[in-house]
C-alpha cells in the first residue's frame, strides 16, 4: 500500500515476530503521546501478548492514577475462520479479554463499518483490541467512504428491526445469521417439515453487537423486553464465550419478559479443525434450528 513511503519508515515499519515486544513497543510509544497501532498476524497469536494487553496497557492508567497512559494504543488483529486456517489461524479470541476493565474490543462486520470502528478506535482514550474477520478481507466488497468519518463504540446497530425474537450476532457470523433468516422464512424442501408454518413468518431483529468489550447493555435489553425472545451466535465455543456474559445479562434484566430461555449458538468445544471448517463454525441451518426451538419453546 505505499504506507512506508508516504509515511516515512520512522512511523511504519516492520518488527521482529515477537507479538509480546510489538504490543510492549506499542504501550511505551503510546505512553510517550504517539499513536502507535500495533499489528498481530493472527488473533491466535495474540497469546504471548496477553501480558502486555492485559497487565500492562489496559491497567496502565488505573496503576499510575491517571498520570500515565497507553491510551493511544490499537491492537489490530485478524481473527475468525478463514476456510482453511485451522487450529492456529481461526479462532476467535474476544472472549478472553471480556473481564479486562481498561481495556475495549472491537469486532467489524464490512469495510464501511471498518473503517469507521477503526478510526473511532485509533482516536479512544483507551487502548483498543481491534479485531478483523479475516473471512471478509476478500469476501466483503463496499463503496467505502473516502472522507473522514467515525462510528462511535459501544453502540450496537439494529441491523433489522423485529418483534418476535432478537438475534446478536458480531463479526463474519452474522452473514450466516441473515442466510439463517432466509432458511427460516424458505426451507428447503428437504426439512421443510421441521419448520412450522407459523413461525416462518416471524418477525427477528438481528442486532450487530460491533464492540464487544465494553458492550451496549441498553440497545440489547431494550430489544429482548420488546421481541421476549433471544438467540445469540458467535464463532467461538459456546462455553465462556462471550455470549454466555450477553445472556446471563439478558436474564438477570429480562427475566419477566422472556417467553423462552435465551440460546447460544456458537463453535464446539473442540480445538478449530483442520477439515469440516463448516460444521465447527456456526452456519444457517444450525442457527435456524436455534430460531425455531425459540419461537416454539
Amino acid at each position: 500500500m505505499g504506507l512506508a513511503e508516504e509515511f516515512g519508515r520512522d512511523r511504519v515499519f516492520n518488527t521482529p515476530l515477537t507479538e509480546q515486544g510489538i504490543v510492549g513497543f506499542g504501550i511505551g510509544m503510546a505512553d510517550m503521546g504517539h499513536t502507535a497501532i500495533a499489528e498481530v498476524q493472527f488473533g491466535d497469536y495474540i497469546f504471548p501478548a496477553f501480558d502486555q494487553i492485559v497487565n500492562e496497557a489496559a491497567k496502565y492508567n488505573y496503576r499510575s492514577g491517571g498520570q500515565f497512559s497507553a491510551g493511544k494504543l490499537t491492537v489490530r488483529a485478524p481473527c475468525q475462520g478463514v476456510g482453511h486456517g485451522a487450529l492456529y489461524h481461526s479462532q476467535s479470541v474476544e472472549q478472553f479479554f471480556m473481564p479486562v476493565p481498561g481495556l475495549k474490543v472491537v469486532i467489524p462486520r464490512s469495510p464501511i463499518q471498518a473503517k469507521g470502528l477503526l478510526l473511532s478506535s485509533i482516536r479512544d482514550e483507551n487502548p483498543v483490541v481491534f479485531l478483523e474477520p479475516k473471512m471478509l478481507y476478500r469476501s466483503s466488497v463496499e463503496q467505502v467512504p473516502v472522507d473522514d468519518f467515525t462510528i462511535p463504540l459501544s453502540e450496537a446497530e439494529v441491523v433489522q428491526p423485529g418483534s418476535d425474537l432478537t438475534l446478536i450476532s458480531w463479526g463474519a457470523p452474522l452473514y450466516a445469521c441473515i442466510e439463517a433468516l432466509d432458511v427460516l422464512r424458505n426451507p428447503p424442501a428437504a426439512i421443510a417439515k421441521h419448520f412450522p408454518q407459523a413461525v416462518r413468518s416471524a418477525s427477528v431483529e438481528v442486532i450487530d453487537l460491533r464492540t464487544i468489550l465494553p458492550w451496549d447493555r441498553e440497545t440489547i435489553t431494550r430489544s429482548v423486553a420488546k421481541t421476549g425472545r433471544c438467540v445469540i451466535v458467535h464463532e467461538a465455543p459456546v462455553t465462556a464465550g462471550a455470549g454466555a456474559e450477553i445472556a446471563a445479562h439478558v436474564q438477570q434484566n429480562c427475566f419477566l419478559n422472556l417467553e423462552a430461555p435465551v440460546a447460544r449458538v456458537g463453535g464446539w468445544d473442540t480445538p478449530f479443525p483442520h477439515v469440516g471448517e463448516l460444521f465447527y463454525k456456526p452456519e444457517a441451518i444450525r442457527i435456524a434450528d436455534a430460531l425455531v426451538k425459540s419461537l416454539t419453546y
